[in-house]
């Protein structure tokens, strides 16, 4: 004999009221208060629209330390007959932990005989077995927080460009530089050079917002990649983000195409322990000003 709806949501009655008796405290079981009436309003008139499907969360304390882990219920109208949504969740869960143990949940619920009620169940095999996942992501998150700590990287790119002049560019350069926390400089003329140098993940955003929408005469240099077991910023060689403009031969007409002193930008380089680069930038050995 076929099992009706209202038979099936009869044991979901019962089985919340059995639920509620085990999980008496205020906040244990969180059930919203018109789900048992209005299963109820049904049950005494079958021939009105389906009640809302019945849905609870159960917060459970497992091990010594009383860790949280939730278990969230759906049940469908034909529950037990079919299976029921089950998930479990806590904070101290990693999302890979948390998906093996509901992969876990679900198999074990899956193994139990159909048309029994089940939610007692599930609780106990989550307050059994939720341990090994939890103690597991505690030492992910140990190694993790450790990684980090040993395995800072600064970045630094130099860039260099045929020229820099237009004030647009200018102002795009620096806001960008300052918006991703980057310090360096920008050497304003012919040829233009800029160093930005943070974390890689800026580092490269500033790259991809200068060069678009399509800036030809640039390209980055160099890179270094430095990795350090403190702050990023006792690696820095530079303090902010800084307008660099060594004019040698001052207009050209209207252009104002101006060239810079190399020979005082070589000498920047050094006083900043990059002397090595300007070979790597103009692809000849430079020479200091008089």
């Amino acid at each position: 004999m076929a099992v009706t709806v209202k038979e099936c949501l009869e044991l979901q009655l019962l089985e919340v009221e059995m639920l509620l008796s085990m999980f008496p405290k205020r906040g244990e079981i969180n059930l919203d208060e018109d789900a048992v009436p209005s299963i109820h309003r049904y049950l005494r008139n079958a021939d009105g629209a389906l009640p809302p499907q019945l849905e609870y969360c159960i917060a459970l304390d497992v091990g010594e330390a009383k860790v949280k882990v939730e278990l969230q219920v759906l049940l469908p109208h034909m529950y037990p007959q079919v299976a029921p949504q089950l998930f479990a969740r806590s904070d101290a869960l990693h999302r890979q932990q948390q998906l093996e143990l509901n992969t876990h949940l679900t198999s074990h619920i899956s193994s139990l005989d159909s048309g029994d009620l089940c939610i007692c169940e599930a609780v106990q095999w989550v307050k059994d077995n939720s341990l090994p996942y939890l103690e597991k992501s505690k030492v992910s998150s140990e190694c993790a927080s450790k990684e980090v700590r040993v395995k800072e990287t600064l970045y630094r790119m130099w860039i260099y460009s045929h020229h820099i002049y237009r004030q647009e560019l200018r102002k795009k350069i620096f806001d960008s530089a300052k918006k991703l926390n980057l310090t360096g400089f920008c050497l304003t003329g012919k040829p233009g050079v800029i160093c930005v140098e943070g974390i890689q993940e800026n580092c490269e955003e500033f790259w991809r917002v200068i060069r678009y929408p399509n800036w030809k005469h640039i390209s980055c240099k160099h890179v270094d990649n430095i990795e350090t077991e403190g702050s990023i910023d006792n690696l820095r060689l530079f303090h902010g983000f800084e307008d660099l403009q060594f004019q040698a031969h001052g207009s050209y007409g209207l252009r104002n195409d101006y060239h810079m002193d190399l020979g005082q930008f070589l000498e920047f380089l050094k006083q900043h322990q990059s002397g090595h680069i300007f070979q790597i930038l103009f692809g000849f050995e430079g020479k200091l000003s008089d």
